[in-house]
């Protein structure tokens, strides 16, 4: 059950509002952590905008959705992970690959940075950082610009899957590929 008490669009203040319905108006999600964010509007507004930079930035569609499906995985936040395979599945990324990302395994990926993406993220996620080795095929593969976004990606969607985890905001009953236990 969710912790935190979900704001109707009526009860709203002024502010709420705004940042909402600039959400709606933009195509930006206004649920799962964005529940918590709307009461500290500029938070809201920030991570809208965010998420928007790192959507147009070096990364491709594939690319962050393989992030954010193992960012998902590693804090086991279940509305997130709802929303990412459901992304993941609309543009094109085969349901094993996401099967295999939630039985914690690792997908079989031909395209090297997809595979330097999820390897990143899940450094990062278990130890707090890049070894020398990891770090220097990273770059290789990824370039600067793109390794900028990777790990502002793991960090930023980490933001997103913390939120949802800790107010319990549960997807909905029909989801398709719940997290696994």
């Amino acid at each position: 059950m969710t912790r935190i008490a979900i704001i109707d669009r009526a009860a709203m203040n002024a502010e709420q509002a705004r940042v909402h319905d600039a959400a709606i108006k933009s195509g930006n999600p206004v649920g799962g952590p964005f529940y918590a964010y709307i009461r500290l509007p500029k938070l809201f507004e920030a991570a809208q905008n965010l998420r928007n930079c790192l959507g147009s930035g070096p990364l491709s569609a594939r690319e962050r959705q393989i992030v954010n499906l193992a960012v998902a995985r590693h804090w086991n936040a279940r509305y997130p992970w709802f929303a990412q395979a459901r992304a993941s599945l609309a543009i094109g990324l085969d349901r094993s690959v996401i099967d295999a990302i939630n039985a914690r395994r690792t997908p079989d990926l031909a395209d090297a940075r997809e595979r330097t993406c999820l390897a990143v993220a899940r450094e990062i996620l278990a130890n707090k950082g890049l070894s020398d080795e990891t770090y220097a095929a990273a770059e290789k593969t990824m370039g600067i610009e793109s390794l900028v976004a990777l790990v502002a990606t793991t960090g930023n969607f980490s933001m997103t899957c913390l939120t949802a985890a800790t107010f319990q905001i549960d997807p909905p009953a029909d989801n398709p590929i719940p997290l696994a236990a």
